[in-house]
């Protein structure tokens, strides 16, 4: 199963927590956790919103390659669910994240949605977030499945 869009938004849901409610940590948390539920409600347009213009992914795609992506994804995956763990998060400069993510997605094919066929894959990403206009956009993702 290739997830590496759906998954890149999934991981950066991971971070739902602790700290101060104004701190950029928290403000990552928070988007993450609103990225997570995006993608296990296959919501395309609340998904893409935490996207900025300026995404790209190691390949050169953009957010329009990533809408069409996730679209075909929620489409053949009636089900999908996320476990998240994210094992660094970084603020290298000031309005700048970094996080790396370990996310395991679950999915139910739409051809076996009456059946127990699941299908689960294992990715660890490496996350970059930029504050624009006061709210933070995934500007790239990197992938790799383990």
């Amino acid at each position: 199963m290739q997830l590496p869009y759906i998954a890149t938004f999934g991981a950066l849901l991971a971070l739902a927590g602790c700290g101060d409610a104004d701190s950029p940590e928290q403000q990552v948390r928070e988007v993450i956790g609103q990225m997570e539920a995006a993608v296990e409600a296959r919501d395309v347009s609340a998904l893409l919103a935490h996207l900025s213009e300026d995404y790209r992914d190691p390949n050169g795609s953009g957010p329009q390659e990533a809408s069409r992506y996730a679209r075909g994804y929620f489409i053949a995956n009636q089900s999908i669910h996320l476990l998240t763990r994210i094992e660094s998060l970084e603020f290298p400069s000031d309005g700048e994240a970094r996080a790396k993510v370990l996310v395991g997605m679950v999915g139910q094919d739409a051809d076996a949605a009456a059946t127990w066929d699941l299908a689960a894959d294992l990715y660890q990403f490496k996350i970059a977030l930029r504050r624009e206009g006061g709210e933070w956009q995934v500007t790239f993702a990197e992938w790799q499945r383990r």
